[in-house]
């Protein structure tokens, strides 16, 4: 009797820290130290974004920064705060609650545990390869688009304007009609921390120019009471560790089921921007990495952002590259920052106080240029003109509509481009070479490899959006055949599945063959489309013997059969 098969289930545990290389362990101190450095300010600034509590920007990379590095499969990914999942939580929660409001955290916080959730359950059904489905193309449309969404948001506060307006564009209307108010004292330092962060990174990327910029302007502020010269500061932060606990809104199943599209979209771009940083780093390093495993510490994580006052985290490109750039190699480099970013919690919020809202703007306004990859825009346009067309429109749909439903047009257009690549494949005859034996070329030439017998290239699984591309290229081919076919043969190396409706076409393919005189032959399946066609009796209308193992055999066993069939073109096996 049949036994069930086991479902092994294993929580990774310091699979980012062991083995520890004891020549490393000071430079991914150090590169912790660095991180640090920079991330602080970043993620306070990421807290404009998501319309939360400065503190809370912290609270990132505290406890889900350190469950990360506990738990994650990568030894580099950095998870923090992030813009995108913070511009999802700002565009979705509104009208639920008022920004910044104990209500408004509390719908934050249970976005995380419901994101945490869905990373939960992909780890279980191993859904990794779900990241694959986010194409690059709307990915950095997708970002651009978040970059000129978080720019145009924070003009108002470099400018000291009252904002207004929900929107890219009705924040930009609202910035030009309130111009007359703007702040020259805030202006003046939007412009000095612009000159030093820009400044900073000419010299060195390892500057931390924003870190100088914020701890500059907390001191001017101070010394020169700049406050009362009209200049905005944040105010009384809490210091200590984040109360522990669930969301009040967690128990109400009707807000819920309101907050799981909002959730699910988060899970998309935490598994796709997470999945292809934690790849790209591993291969570099010509580590092993699995995604399966590491959704479990993305999933650890978010938990910990959820039940610690906070919102949802992300893997970070930009803070994975601020620690490899200087010279960490593990989870001991986040291990570090997380202790250092408790430190400033327990002694160092006071001074945070004095920090202007110009200066965080001004941080959050270069965070969202360096979205904006017009780089990887143009390189699209250069390499694939109509998926510049895809990107771009993405990016707009971010701008006009909002980033909670790009995400979904993202979702569509990926399917489209997957869609569109198996379904306008460049399929291939092949012809006879004088040195070669074989070559390819394309269908718009056909010619016979020997008189009587084509072989037609397949260049994509069979399913059911290109079952009519393959059957009506087939019979336009055996139709236009000079002189009349007598095989038709399609060469399926390139194929790795069959569905239920390309076999069904194949069905009526050999039906519409034979009437025509044609033996319809195969050759090059694979182990797996062998069993699509016994499953689906296939290999039973054709014959056994319709299966070669190359186009050289085909070629050979026409030689031989050549006459035969022709007399008898339905013979089946013999």
């Amino acid at each position: 009797m049949a036994t069930a098969p086991k479902v092994s289930f294993r929580l990774p545990f310091l699979q980012g820290i062991l083995p520890v290389d004891r020549s490393q362990v000071r430079a991914d101190i150090v590169a912790g130290v660095t991180l640090a450095a920079l991330a602080i300010p970043e993620v306070m600034g990421y807290t404009k974004i998501s319309e939360t509590p400065v503190v809370t920007g912290l609270y990132t990379i505290l406890i889900p920064m350190i469950l990360y590095a506990l738990f994650g499969a990568s030894r580099h990914l950095v998870v923090g705060a992030d813009s995108a999942t913070a511009a999802i939580l700002a565009g979705s929660l509104t009208g639920m609650a008022t920004p910044g409001s104990t209500e408004w955290l509390a719908l934050s916080g249970t976005l995380a545990l419901l994101t945490a959730a869905f990373l939960f359950l992909a780890s279980l059904a191993r859904l990794g390869f779900l990241a694959d489905f986010l194409s690059r193309t709307v990915l950095v449309g997708f970002f651009t688009g978040v970059g000129i969404q978080v720019c145009a948001g924070e003009i108002s506060g470099m400018l000291g304007l009252p904002g207004g307006g929900h929107g890219t564009i009705r924040h930009l209307i609202a910035d030009t009609q309130n111009i007359g108010q703007a702040s020259p004292a805030d202006f003046a330092i939007s412009v000095a921390v612009l000159v030093i962060v820009v400044g900073s990174r000419k010299f060195s990327k390892m500057i931390p120019g924003a870190l100088i910029a914020v701890v500059g302007a907390i001191i001017a502020t101070w010394v020169f009471n700049l406050e009362s010269k009209g200049v905005h500061v944040l105010g009384l932060i809490p210091s200590g560790l984040p109360r522990i606990g669930l969301p009040e809104t967690i128990g109400s199943w009707a807000l819920l089921r309101k907050l799981l599209p909002t959730a699910f979209m988060m899970f998309v771009v935490v598994l796709a921007q997470s999945a292809a940083t934690s790849r790209a780093y591993a291969t570099r390093e010509n580590e092993d990495f699995d995604q399966n495993v590491d959704l479990m510490g993305l999933c650890l994580a978010n938990v910990g952002a959820g039940l610690s006052g906070t919102f949802v985290v992300n893997g970070s490109p930009t803070k994975t590259q601020m620690v490899e750039s200087a010279g960490g190699r593990s989870q001991l480099s986040q291990l570090t920052t997380g202790l250092l970013v408790l430190m400033v919690l327990l002694f160092l919020t006071g001074p945070l106080a004095y920090l202007p809202t110009a200066a965080l703007s001004t941080i959050v306004f270069l965070i969202g240029v360096e979205l904006i990859d017009a780089k990887g825009m143009r390189r699209i346009f250069a390499a694939r003109p109509w998926e510049f067309w895809v990107a771009l429109t993405t990016a707009l749909s971010v701008v006009f509509a909002g980033v909670e439903q790009s995400i979904l047009l993202a979702i569509v257009l990926s399917l489209m481009v997957h869609t569109r690549h198996g379904y306008l494949m460049n399929n291939m005859i092949l012809v006879r070479d004088e040195k070669n034996g074989l070559r390819q070329q394309k269908v718009t030439a056909p010619e016979q490899v020997q008189p009587g017998l084509m072989i037609y290239r397949f260049m994509h699984s069979m399913y059911y959006a290109n079952a009519h591309v393959l059957t009506g290229e087939v019979m336009e081919l055996a139709r236009g055949a000079t002189p009349a076919l007598v095989w038709f043969c399609i060469d399926a190396a390139a194929v790795d599945d069959v569905d239920f409706t390309a076999a069904e076409s194949l069905r009526d393919l050999y039906g519409s063959l034979a009437e025509a005189g044609v033996r319809l032959v195969f050759c090059e399946l694979i182990d797996e489309v062998q069993a699509e066609f016994d499953r689906s009796q296939l290999t039973d209308l054709l014959g056994r013997d319709a299966f070669f193992p190359t186009p050289a055999a085909v070629v050979a066993a026409y030689g031989l059969r050549a006459t035969d069939e022709i007399s008898a073109p339905h013979g089946g096996s013999k």
